[in-house]
């Protein structure tokens, strides 16, 4: 790397401040947030990474207290939306309101709305109208809102964690895919293990309350936040490593469709793939694996991007870029398993 933000350090010194860093942050998520490893290495991963997360799981499984306590070890602006079927854009976005001034008359002034913070947490996103989720949309893609002709640009960083119930779709708007595709990981909620849910509903029924410290001064966390997604950004990636990111997305495309890429690919067509996909991942989704692979070499202690670590990130950035076709809902097909197919058939050629 030719330069870091922290100044004067080399690479190595570079990655281990980071993960030094993420280390403590994530220690202080698990003082209240019972289990779940790996789930929250994909939320910070993605947070680190610059990108918004859709967290799905079953109701009561933690995913409010999960961005609560990341909110509270980091001690940036918080918001919580939750969504409903009636809720419109300036409930989220903020709205011009009339208000006496010190001179007795009145002016408009901007009320800004839960939106414009720092994290948002977006309790039940699929509870809310397309206008909404358009609203919403907005601000993941562009980080800015607009209400009546008037842009107003979001604080950095801004970090978006949507919740989705995969039950109780009583009221609920499917995510358009152009919004799904916004959203840099999709990270599921397994249910706790025996030990792990001993733990959660002893320390739930007690009077101790565990108290979370930040992790950086007060009023630095903004600042430090940018710098270590400034820093991710700086780890290298080897050209023989696109490749391999770039052929994973396109085997995701269903050869023979009016979409798929022209000329030969580097990984051979999966059977599954071409029976149950409609349409495959765009290329955020190789801008997904790029940049999360970023933040898992330097929590390994490096400058430099592995087969490895795209392979790690590879579930959480494409799963929910890969459009299922009514054959794989009768068939409760899994795209995570899909996914799971193209990666051994990769390892087998690029190892």
């Amino acid at each position: 790397m030719t330069s870091t933000p922290f100044g004067a350090l080399d690479a190595r010194e570079a990655a281990a401040r980071f993960r030094a860093m993420y280390g403590d942050i994530k220690t202080r998520v698990q003082q209240m947030m019972v289990g779940q490893s790996d789930v929250i290495d994909g939320v910070m991963t993605a947070l680190l990474a610059g990108g918004h997360v859709l967290l799905e799981g079953v109701p009561g499984l933690g995913k409010t207290m999960l961005v609560r306590c990341l909110s509270s070890a980091i001690d940036t602006k918080f918001s919580r939306i939750q969504f409903t079927p009636d809720m419109m854009p300036a409930d989220i976005q903020g709205t011009w309101v009339l208000m006496e001034n010190d001179q007795g008359r009145h002016d408009l002034r901007f009320q800004e709305g839960p939106l414009i913070s720092n994290l948002v947490l977006a309790d039940e996103i699929n509870r809310a109208t397309p206008k909404t989720q358009s609203a919403l949309l907005e601000a993941m893609a562009e980080r800015q809102v607009t209400v009546a002709g008037t842009t107003h640009k979001l604080p950095p960083p801004f970090f978006v964690l949507a919740t989705l119930n995969p039950i109780e779709m009583e009221g609920t708007y499917p995510l358009p895919e152009a919004q799904l595709d916004r959203f840099l990981f999709k990270v599921s909620l397994p249910y706790p293990s025996a030990g792990e849910l001993q733990r959660i509903i002893g320390s739930t029924t007690s009077n101790a309350v565990a108290q979370i410290e930040p992790v950086f001064p007060p009023r630095k966390a903004a600042a430090r936040v940018e710098e270590l997604r400034a820093l991710a950004r700086e780890v290298l990636v080897a050209p023989h490593l696109e490749e391999y990111a770039a052929a994973l997305v396109r085997a995701t495309i269903p050869r023979g469709s009016k979409f798929s890429p022209g000329g030969p690919s580097p990984i051979p067509a999966d059977e599954q793939i071409a029976r149950y996909v409609a349409f495959g991942s765009s290329p955020r989704g190789g801008q997904a694996l790029l940049l999360g692979a970023k933040v898992r070499a330097l929590l390994a202690g490096r400058a430099h991007v592995t087969y490895d670590d795209i392979d790690r990130v590879a579930v959480p950035a494409l799963n929910h870029r890969l459009v299922l076709n009514f054959a794989a809902r009768a068939d409760d097909v899994d795209p995570r398993a899909l996914i799971h197919r193209l990666l051994d058939a990769a390892k087998r050629l690029h190892r």
